[in-house]
């Protein structure tokens, strides 16, 4: 498949991630046409308002929306933030429930106006989202995808960057698994340029100790908790990584990235979604089976797999 022309994506969800993702679209050029739909008619015609007054300085970009369904149609891209948000001291499960009754209602209309787009998830908890809505659409697995520890895995090369000293396209590493309570580093591939991450000198003249890095791991894990305490909802680097997964399906760019598709005989793992460094293109997520695994994190893996196998299993009917 080719660059799309004359692009569209749909961001479903005029709340702070949703309008922070069609911002992010709008600043970065990531679309044509960006629309956005949320069934609070006031609320999303009010953020469409705000962003189409911005327009003169966003290149050809434009902005549509509201609570009119047909503002989807035409999509090759629709990104669902709709939901109910995450609270402070909440974990990502724990709005399971509530989020998958929204996307189970919702799913058929939008197949309805947009049945040849590609569907990114970003409502949490993703992954499980990812998983029910799949197989109440019969979608196939490319093209239902949560946008999973792309975000996760930004957080991280940052911290890395800092501590390296290098800039954060300079660090190669990644989030793996649940993007929540069980996600982990891919450390036995993680290399700062070429250097293996605990080979890696800092400007300090030190190196990076297995124990630091399990603490940067933990940091990473807990940083939304950290963001949503102090400001209620984190919404723009979600807004950002959401951005940039729009581009490659856009553009086709056959990108790397860890976003979370249903799992099919990967590392001994199917039926979940999980967040794996996969190929991103116009074609949907393709996840990279020759990904290596150390011994411990393959059981990292599996374990997260089951956590999110327990968790789907009782929202199912």
């Amino acid at each position: 498949m080719a660059v799309i022309e004359n692009s569209k994506v749909t961001i479903v969800g005029a709340g702070s991630v949703g309008s922070s993702a069609a911002y992010a679209a709008l600043i970065r050029g990531s679309a044509r046409h960006v629309a956005l739909y949320d069934i609070a008619t006031e609320k999303a015609e009010a953020e469409v308002l705000d962003l189409a007054h911005g327009t003169q300085f966003t290149g050809t970009s434009d902005i549509i929306g509201g609570s009119d369904i047909t503002v989807v149609e035409g999509s090759q891209v629709v990104v669902i933030t709709a939901g109910a948000k995450q609270n402070p001291g909440q974990t990502r499960i724990e709005l399971a429930g509530v989020n998958a009754r929204i996307m189970k209602s919702m799913m058929p209309q939008l197949l309805e106006v947009a049945p040849d787009a590609i569907y990114v998830l970003v409502t949490n908890p993703c992954d499980v989202l990812t998983v029910l809505a799949q197989e109440e659409t019969g979608l196939p697995r490319e093209r239902i995808f949560a946008s999973g520890t792309v975000l996760d895995t930004s957080r991280l090369r940052w911290k890395l960057a800092e501590r390296a000293g290098v800039s954060t396209s300079s660090v190669h590493a990644y989030i793996v698994g649940e993007h929540g309570d069980t996600e982990f580093p891919l450390w036995s591939k993680a290399t700062i340029g070429t250097v293996p991450i605990l080979d890696w000198v800092t400007p300090a003249g030190d190196r990076m100790t297995p124990e630091e890095l399990d603490q940067i791991a933990i940091d990473v894990r807990d940083a939304a908790y950290k963001v949503i305490q102090g400001k209620g909802a984190t919404n723009y680097a979600i807004g950002l990584s959401s951005a940039r997964i729009i581009e490659a399906i856009l553009r086709d760019e056959h990108a790397v990235m860890p976003v979370s598709p249903v799992l099919e005989d990967f590392q001994g793992v199917s039926g979940v979604a999980l967040s794996v460094p996969s190929i991103v293109s116009a074609k949907g997520a393709i996840p990279i089976r020759e990904t290596p695994f150390d011994h411990g994190e393959l059981e990292l893996f599996h374990k997260s797999a089951e956590a999110l196998r327990e968790v789907a299993d009782s929202l199912r009917d």
